[in-house]
């Protein structure tokens, strides 16, 4: 959350720790969850968390479970799911009423493996929002380097319709 700075008219970082229940409510997602905790968060702006990958995950079980890596899908998910909670926190909106679609993904790159044990630093940034459509920046990172960069765009829909 953000508010002005004192004779500024740049937010004033405010520390934010979002849990995984509070996560949820915002998500109505089914599992897999893919964002464990939220750090930091600039409404409008910008947000970090955090995903910590386990042996206990889904694709460890899968056919490559002698060199399990995390799929790049997964990655850009655990990426959509923050940038969802950027977009709740920074326009609130009824998570009964309706929901933040992802309607694409540009520029998807993956340049690093990520893998059990690793703790995946998730950060997206607002570069564009009209209306209820939004365009985010977002990149995963692991001990600093870079894993995945991706463009998403979403859009926040009334269920109803």
């Amino acid at each position: 959350m953000s508010r002005k700075s004192p004779g500024g008219d740049r937010p004033e970082r405010v520390p934010v720790r979002l849990e995984i229940s509070r996560i949820l409510e915002i998500l109505p997602h089914r599992h897999p969850h893919l964002l464990d905790l939220v750090t930091d968060v600039v409404a409008g702006e910008s947000i970090r968390g955090h995903k910590m990958v386990t042996f206990g995950e889904f694709w460890c079980q899968e056919k490559f479970s002698h060199t399990p890596a995390m799929p790049g899908v997964l990655i850009i998910e655990a990426l959509a799911q923050l940038a969802s909670v950027l977009a709740y926190v920074s326009e609130p909106f009824d998570p009964s009423r309706c929901q933040l679609y992802l309607l694409g993904v540009d520029k998807a790159k993956f340049r690093h493996r990520v893998i059990p044990g690793d703790r995946i630093d998730l950060y997206a940034q607002v570069s564009q929002h009209r209306s209820n459509t939004w365009k985010f920046a977002a990149e995963a990172t692991v001990h600093d380097t870079l894993c995945a960069q991706a463009d998403l765009l979403a859009s926040v829909v009334d269920l109803d319709d």
